[in-house]
């Protein structure tokens, strides 16, 4: 009897064991049912139909269903961002502990306070590059272009107002704000260089604001690398479209030609594609990230081809082209153009004398921003702001779209795998 208990337990041991064997096996049959499933030519023509139903979620097509996937998509990410919160504690009370800190520095008085406030000001005016730095480069393609719209425009303010004052010792205020000639000028011209060194500061933190940028594609792709949905992941879609593409034409060469420089060249590729000026940019990101390239050999390859390499190419370009001798230059050419020459030439011409006048006032005194030119940059600055305010938008909006799309995939392959089994 004896024997027979002990058989018979043993029997049930093994059959216990056996059910989670089981059960893992049948997980992985799922799991490859499900990614060959997604392969179907049904499940692919779904997807496309669903890609192509999401492009549709704009404004201006369907307002009421893009507001709402918009909220819930912001209400998810708050969610998560929560979670995330909870998750390191730690790290969270050591943060406010630091806030705590600063804060009561900052508001009881003392000697130290001369030094707070130029903390202040050069922590603010960092943060401030940084953000449109990360603004340019954010959101894989429907980032706002803010070198061209900030940090372009306030180098070649300084550089301009640099020649015409022969210094580069602005008063502090009303500079950065605004820019007004110091009372005594230097006793030699004026050097590129010494442009050069004046902007350094936030040209540099414009570039690492935009290498910042650049991470949220290296972690999606990563992230779904590793979870093993790289097949549903839209930009390692369109990566695998570009590579099997047959097409000839030069944005799908550039596009391959940097996906294999990144592939097998590493850090020092990643660093060339990062020290040019590139709007492609997010596909080798994306590379990384899918090929699973460490962290800080992509990041700091790109802050360093960023911050340093590009931004000095992208910097002297725009100091050489609004140095005073080819900045007049430029305008007087404009004036030879038949017929609209002139017309064009005048409103370049009322802005610069409109500059030089606003560089030799006396500080306090308020500027004359009466200018055409000046007026139609203000207005092309804002419909930018809020072109990139509705991507955000649309761009979340079909994220939450596809998101609810893809779990509709999976309750139709697992109930059809369901019916098979």
């Amino acid at each position: 009897m004896q024997s027979r208990k002990r058989t018979g337990g043993k029997a049930a041991s093994k059959r216990e064991r056996a059910q989670p064997a089981n059960d893992v096996t049948g997980d992985a049959n799922a799991v490859s049912f499900e990614r060959q499933s997604s392969r179907d030519p049904e499940i692919e023509k779904l997807r496309a139909q669903q890609r192509k139903e999401r492009g549709k979620l704009v404004l201006w097509r369907r307002p009421i269903t893009t507001m709402h996937y918009f909220s819930r998509e912001l209400l998810y990410e708050l969610q998560k961002l929560t979670i995330g919160v909870l998750q390191h504690r730690v790290k969270v009370v050591l943060a406010t502990i630091l806030v705590v800190v600063f804060l009561l520095s900052y508001y009881l008085d003392g000697p130290h306070q001369t030094y707070v406030s130029s903390l202040e000001r050069q922590i603010l005016w960092c943060s401030y590059w940084i953000g449109l730095g990360v603004l340019s480069s954010i959101g894989l393609g429907t980032g706002l272009h803010t070198f061209l719209l900030y940090l372009g425009p306030h180098i070649a303010s300084v550089t301009l107002a640099a020649f015409d004052c022969n210094s580069v010792d602005f008063p502090e205020p009303p500079y950065p704000l605004d820019i007004v000639c110091p009372e005594e000028e230097l006793p030699y011209p004026i050097t590129f260089w010494a442009v050069m060194s004046k902007v350094r500061l936030e040209a540099c933190m414009w570039g690492v604001g935009t290498a910042i940028g650049e991470l949220p594609p290296y972690f999606m792709a990563r992230a779904a690398r590793l979870s093993g949905d790289e097949d549903e992941d839209p930009d390692y879609e369109e990566i695998e479209a570009v590579l099997h593409s047959e097409k000839k034409d030069p944005l799908t060469r550039a596009k391959k030609a940097m996906h294999r420089l990144v592939q097998r060249v590493g850090f020092f590729g990643i660093l060339l594609c990062a020290s040019i000026p590139n709007p492609l940019f997010d596909l080798a990101g994306i590379t990384c990230g899918h090929f699973l390239v460490p962290f800080w050999t992509f990041f700091g390859a790109t802050i360093i081809g960023k911050s340093l390499i590009k931004m000095h190419i992208q910097k002297m370009f725009v100091i050489v082209a609004f140095s005073e001798h080819h900045f007049e230059g430029a305008i007087d050419l404009i004036g030879l153009v038949p017929y609209i020459g002139p017309y064009v030439q005048a409103p370049f011409k009322d802005y610069l004398n409109n500059q030089k006048r606003k560089l030799h006032r006396q500080a306090g005194q308020e500027p004359d921003t009466s200018n055409l030119l000046s007026w139609v940059f203000g207005r092309l600055l804002l419909l930018m702001v809020l072109y990139f305010l509705l991507s955000i938008i649309h761009s979340m909006a079909q994220r939450f779209a596809r998101r609810r799309d893809e779990d509709y995939i999976h309750r139709k392959l697992h109930q059809h795998h369901s019916r098979t089994h």
